[in-house]
């Protein structure tokens, strides 16, 4: 039986298969891996800590996010 998924929750609990680094830096290293899960919702981990937590969106919060920052919402990080 597998754990319920959860925020915080160990990325390895959801397994090592299908993670996927849409971003990545240009120095090689440090890039976000997400995963779709079954459900739909998205999970998100640091691939320089892949055992580390995994942060977990519904696919609505996933898509509003990706809609901000295409929109420029999030340039003042820059």
């Amino acid at each position: 039986m597998h754990p319920p998924v959860h925020n915080g929750m160990p990325a390895r609990q959801l397994g090592a298969r299908d993670w996927a680094k849409p971003w990545s830096d240009d120095a090689g290293g440090a890039c976000v891996e997400v995963k779709r899960l079954a459900d739909g919702r998205v999970a998100v981990r640091q691939s320089t800590d892949p055992d580390g937590p995994a942060l977990v969106f519904t696919s609505d919060e996933m898509a509003r996010f990706v809609t901000g920052v295409k929109e420029g919402d999030a340039d003042f990080l820059l």
